[in-house]
């Protein structure tokens, strides 16, 4: 992985010291024997990324579920207050994780060591959650309909851009991810000001499938850009060859993925082993490997572990945390689902 993304050794230092933990825990999870998770990756990233962790815990057999938020969240807290336990490890809870920390079904995690590594915005007070990576919500576009010095500057330029128009703008139904932070940012009156004239103006296509699908559409050339797009998942369709790049307007919607152990877990050494080595400097730069999300670690905050570094770094962010999810996002949501229905889209679901 070093040779591929063409590391320094440097980068390593003091890999082993973060990688120690408690005897206990090594000795249960050596009765344990398997370890459950549900999350985002694609299978082929989890073969990936969890080749360094079975090499350390061979003993640790991993049992990995590639969930909708659906499935991951939803159904996984129903079945935890029916007292069934479905798996051990959860991420990408997202505006669910409220209703998790209510009924108490998540572990405190303050005891695992490498939380240190991550900058305190990223982990919950409580330690009911921790960020596993970084996510940036801007933009993708077509370079073959759009050139570089086209982009936006602020998201404001997108209303006067006539090149957006006609229908060569995608939007998807997920404001909870760009949006809210910009919300946050720029206060409530902008947004609505903003997203009222987005949609009316604008008139993007409001489209119903999910935000990989918009970005292999872009990539097709059914239109010339889409919003929200993972900065990571554009990066992946550009190495593939796909003539797409990635821009993000100022601020930048930053956010992280969480992690959290349920309570009452049946493998909760094998799971806090896991988010200790996934926390280190040798889980950050394995799931960078295998899907280019930026690391959380402090020590890698740097260009190489950014795709598309001079859309994102050293620009104002708008950084979203779970505490807004629940002070801004049901307005939010309210205001956007009456434009979206106004502007001719459909509910979510439907």
């Amino acid at each position: 992985m070093a040779k591929k993304l063409k590391l320094e050794r440097s980068v390593f230092a003091n890999i082993e010291k973060e990688l120690e933990v408690p005897k206990a825990w090594l000795d249960g999870a050596r009765k344990e024997g398997k370890l459950r998770i549900f999350s985002t990756f694609d299978p082929g990233q989890v073969d990936v990324l969890a080749r360094p962790f079975k090499e350390r815990y061979p003993f640790i057999n991993i049992e990995y579920s590639r969930a909708s938020h659906e499935d991951r969240a939803v159904r996984t807290l129903v079945a935890y207050k029916n007292k069934k336990i479905v798996t051990d490890i959860i991420t990408g809870l997202g505006g669910s994780y409220f209703m998790f920390k209510e009924i108490g079904a998540l572990e405190d995690l303050r005891g695992i060591p490498n939380l240190k590594n991550n900058p305190p915005e990223t982990v919950d007070p409580e330690g009911l959650w921790v960020g596993m990576h970084m996510r940036y919500w801007c933009m993708a576009y077509n370079t073959k309909q759009f050139k570089k010095d086209e982009m936006p500057k602020r998201w404001d330029d997108i209303l006067t851009n006539p090149k957006f128009r006609n229908g060569n703008l995608a939007l998807g139904n997920r404001p909870q991810l760009w949006a809210l932070s910009l919300w946050k940012a720029n206060g409530e009156k902008w947004a609505k000001d903003f997203l009222a004239k987005l949609l009316t103006d604008v008139k993007p296509q409001l489209r119903r499938e999910g935000m990989n699908a918009m970005l292999e559409l872009t990539a097709a050339g059914e239109f010339y850009a889409s919003i929200p797009s993972a900065e990571y998942r554009t990066y992946q369709k550009q190495i593939e060859g796909a003539p797409v790049s990635y821009h993000c307007p100022e601020p930048v919607p930053v956010a992280v993925s969480e992690m959290g152990i349920l309570k009452g877990a049946p493998n909760i050494n094998s799971a806090r082993i896991f988010v200790n080595w996934f926390l280190s400097k040798e889980g950050q730069i394995a799931q960078y490997s295998a899907d280019y999300a930026p690391p959380v670690h402090k020590e890698l905050q740097r260009r190489e572990f950014v795709p598309f570094a001079d859309e994102i770094l050293h620009k104002k962010d708008a950084f979203r945390d779970p505490a807004i999810e629940v002070e801004i996002q049901p307005k939010l949501l309210a205001y956007w689902d009456e434009l979206w229905l106004k502007s001719g889209g459909r509910r979510r679901g439907k």
